[in-house]
């Protein structure tokens, strides 16, 4: 039987995070993917580092978990070269996919598109801690140009996988976990209802949740347009999967 990873720091065999920090492991669980040590991971992973990169990664190592990954994705986008980093793109470690995707969200030669298209296979990725970190990364990207974000998005609301249709809601949460508020969609909410509308009756909770999410954010500064939203949805959809959404959404109301 599998093991369902740690749920403490102290629960992370030293034969599981010797084998994280040498990058031939991958995260179980949020607890593993905090443990690990970036410093010897990129010795592992870039065993040409250059001192200034070196020392860069063991600055970011004293800071907390998403100032971290963003400072690492940031040196290695300004110290390796366009060849090294698409090999991180599909290393072993999750960890490692996830500095892949801070670094490219710090490429800005990238316009949104470009950005989105890179960044797509992660957002697909087989983790979910890689999963979380791709939207991580885009957020700040995306939030300068919230018209545009949503435009290219919404066409992900109608994707096979489910990953891709949850990071079209997830991304552009209005509150979001780890990340800066959206303060356009808590005031004005209704501007992301492209990326809603579309999976209001979605079949996977993983996204069910997202989308509920999203909605309990908004709710908490505009509460009569959460409560018009899931009513006329109940009105139009009344399936299952939509009032599990609904139910979750309006929860911070009741």
């Amino acid at each position: 039987m599998t093991s369902p990873g740690a749920s403490r720091t102290s629960d992370v065999s030293a034969e599981h995070l010797a084998n994280l920090n040498a990058g031939t492991a991958q995260a179980k669980t949020l607890t593993e993917a905090l443990v690990i040590d970036h410093r010897s991971l990129l010795a592992a992973t870039v065993p040409g580092a250059s001192p200034e990169l070196t020392a860069e990664v063991a600055a970011a190592q004293e800071l907390g978990i998403l100032k971290r990954m963003a400072a690492i994705g940031s040196a290695l986008q300004q110290h390796l070269s366009a060849a090294e980093l698409s090999r991180l793109a599909e290393h072993p470690s999750d960890t490692v996919r996830g500095w892949w995707c801070f670094a490219t969200a710090a490429d800005d030669t990238l316009d949104q598109a470009a950005l989105l298209a890179a960044c797509r296979p992660r957002a697909d990725d087989e983790r979910f801690t890689v999963r979380e970190w791709v939207w991580m990364a885009v957020r700040p990207r995306l939030v300068t140009d919230l018209a545009t974000s949503v435009e290219l998005l919404e066409p992900w609301t109608r994707d096979i996988s489910p990953s891709i249709r949850r990071f079209a809601s997830e991304s552009l949460r209005p509150r979001g976990v780890w990340a800066s508020h959206i303060k356009a969609f808590k005031e004005h909410p209704s501007l992301g209802e492209p990326l809603l509308e579309p999976l209001r009756a979605d079949p996977e909770r993983y996204v069910q949740d997202s989308v509920a999410n999203w909605i309990n954010d908004a709710a908490k500064t505009t509460p009569d347009w959460a409560r018009a939203l899931c009513a006329r949805w109940l009105r139009e959809s009344p399936a299952a999967t939509t009032e599990r959404i609904v139910t979750r959404a309006l929860r911070s109301l009741r």
